[in-house]
């Protein structure tokens, strides 16, 4: 007859590591996104096209 508690436990076991290892390498990618510098920002004017005007609600 198989021993089901141990086969539970070696699940268990398993599960707990996977889930630690998961948690482990989010804490990382956290810290690398919270220490990373803040990217520079840049507004880009669009051209407007060929016979439209701006509509601004003002006629």
């Amino acid at each position: 007859m198989p021993d089901y508690k141990e086969m539970y436990l070696k699940l268990f076991r398993a599960t707990e590591e996977a889930v630690n290892l998961l948690i482990d390498a989010q804490q990382v990618c956290e810290e690398i996104y919270i220490t990373a510098p803040e990217p520079e920002l840049k507004i880009v004017a669009m051209p407007q096209q060929n016979g439209e005007t701006k509509k601004d609600g003002s006629d």
